[in-house]
């Protein structure tokens, strides 16, 4: 009853990491295209890529005219563009070998192009166990708050959307956010890794102006 979506409460962080205005974004891993939704108002395009067949097709159903969907995995297949403005994903890069990914979206932003990403780390409860705690004591008081905003009508209350019972989910992450600081610094410089406290890390790097696309 009080349970609620993660996700999409880290998806106005993220909307925040982009400038005000894009003309080209990529959403990678967009599944049911909320985000990309979300995307949309902000950008002129927006190119949302996934790999699931079925996360295409529910997307769809949800994102207006100016998303171009796209079933590809962004490590096999071609891009659909290049130099975009913004590359974002929310919770899709743990799906995937960090050195790689992290190679193939910096390769495709513009100079001074921003990268931001919410993914799941491993947990590591030497390092972040304080706060491990925090999260499950706030998660049940801010999932009460939330329902209560349903039930009052005011919003949705970050309610859990169906169409993610088909999101594909990996139970035990392979990094730890100190381990994805450390393989994003020595192929980004000046990224910044850090841990959120809802089980999610936050990474975001800017292009240098002066490098090369």
């Amino acid at each position: 009853m009080f349970d609620w979506d993660h996700n999409a409460y880290y998806q106005r962080l993220l909307l925040r990491q982009l400038p005000s205005r894009c003309q080209r974004v990529l959403d990678v891993g967009c599944g049911a295209g909320l985000f990309a939704a979300e995307l949309a108002q902000r950008s002129t395009q927006v190119d949302a890529v996934d790999r699931s067949s079925v996360m295409i097709e529910q997307a769809r159903r949800r994102v207006p005219a100016n998303v171009n969907l796209v079933q590809a995995d962004v490590l096999v297949d071609k891009l659909p563009s290049r130099d975009y403005d913004a590359i974002v994903s929310v919770t899709a890069l743990h799906h995937m070998p960090l050195h790689e990914a992290l190679r193939v979206l910096s390769a495709a932003l513009r100079p001074g192009g921003v990268f931001a990403a919410v993914a799941l780390p491993r947990s590591d409860p030497r390092r972040e166990l304080a706060v491990e705690i925090a999260a499950a004591a706030a998660h049940r008081l801010f999932g009460l708050v939330f329902f209560a905003k349903r039930v009052l009508g005011r919003d949705n209350g970050f309610a859990k959307d169906p169409d993610r019972s088909s999101m594909p989910v990996v139970m035990n992450p392979p990094l730890t956010t100190r381990q994805v600081a450390d393989v994003a610094a020595a192929l980004l410089p000046g990224v910044r890794v850090r841990r959120l406290l809802f089980w999610r890390y936050l990474l975001i790097w800017q292009k240098p102006a002066a490098q090369n696309a």
